[in-house]
């Protein structure tokens, strides 16, 4: 019997998903942290096929090397940086990937910006701590909201703005730049002007080589002393130390993030946690029942395919 192991399910909340438990032909566990999770070691050592969640757990050499028995990689939702895939066929280990749904992280973001804007989390504190009407926060309406980059998150997005009457504008690849166009949005005539008159920048560019880096703090000192950045995609988007910086500068004025350069974060005394100027979340863009039922929902199917036989799935053949 195939042994299905999900490292990283920090919350083991895999354990009450139906579509992993149904077909018993196969044993599927799931670890915690992995460098806390005392069964790591032993689970690992035996497992035939892995599921991932999203990028929370890097495959490298040192990875590999504690799973000798490894034939599968199930990733949920499009493979990442944190899978190398030539190595992976090296060693003679599949990958396949899965689908996914932007509903969950879009959403995430529409909170995040609304909660910066008016200052809501602050006031809810002060409120705990018996103070009355501490923050003076304002309204979305009237507000330019800029889209780094214009994919399935960034469209959502986009419609949830002007439903609230914000004006949306777009900047990012050529693709992204001729959508916007031809739906009606904004498109700057520079970089430099679309960070000097957004009210709000957010981020849903895809990790990879051309994007990484890419907002640098030149870009973010351009931007507004009222202005919020909100990164809900990957933090290696902005440049090393880039934010931190600028925050400190006083543009943007504000920011909310989801994702860290390294995750999770146990540390209570993070820099990022606590600074006034930032509103931190653990990386919960995805973490819904409901995109989880279809990340694994998928993801399983595709084990259960491989191991039937059928590799077409399988990425690095």
């Amino acid at each position: 019997m195939p042994l299905v192991v999900i490292p990283d399910d920090y919350q083991h909340a895999t354990k009450h998903l139906q579509a992993l438990y149904q077909n018993s032909d196969f044993e599927v566990v799931c670890l915690g942290a992995l460098d806390r999770d005392p069964k790591a070691e032993e689970l690992l050592s035996k497992a035939d096929a892995l599921i991932l969640i999203r990028e929370r757990t890097l495959i490298d050499e040192k990875f590999l090397s504690k799973a000798p028995n490894l034939k599968l990689i199930s990733q949920t939702g499009k493979v990442a940086y944190n899978i190398d895939l030539e190595l992976c066929k090296q060693r003679g280990v599949a990958v396949v990937e899965g689908l996914g749904s932007p509903i969950a992280a879009a959403e995430l973001t529409w909170l995040l910006i609304q909660s910066s804007i008016r200052r809501f989390v602050p006031s809810v504190e002060a409120m705990k701590k018996g103070h009355w009407q501490t923050e003076f926060g304002d309204t979305v309406a009237g507000k330019i909201l800029g889209i780094v980059g214009y994919g399935k998150i960034g469209q959502l997005i986009a419609k949830y703005a002007q439903a609230f009457d914000m004006k949306v504008q777009v900047w990012g690849s050529s693709r992204a730049q001729d959508q916007a166009r031809q739906e009606g949005l904004i498109v700057p005539d520079s970089r430099e002007a679309f960070f000097q008159t957004s009210d709000v920048i957010t981020l849903h560019q895809r990790l990879v080589k051309e994007t990484a880096g890419g907002i640098t703090f030149a870009d973010l000192t351009r931007m507004k002393p009222t202005a919020v950045l909100v990164n809900t995609a990957r933090s290696g988007l902005i440049e090393a130390g880039a934010l931190e910086k600028a925050l400190d500068s006083g543009t943007p004025g504000f920011a909310a993030l989801d994702v860290f350069d390294i995750e999770p974060i146990w540390d209570a005394n993070h820099p990022l946690l606590k600074r006034d100027n930032v509103l931190c979340s653990p990386h919960i863009g995805y973490v819904t029942k409901s995109c989880y039922d279809i990340y694994f929902e998928s993801a399983f199917k595709n084990i259960e395919r491989y191991f039937s036989g059928d590799e077409n799935p399988v990425i690095n053949k």
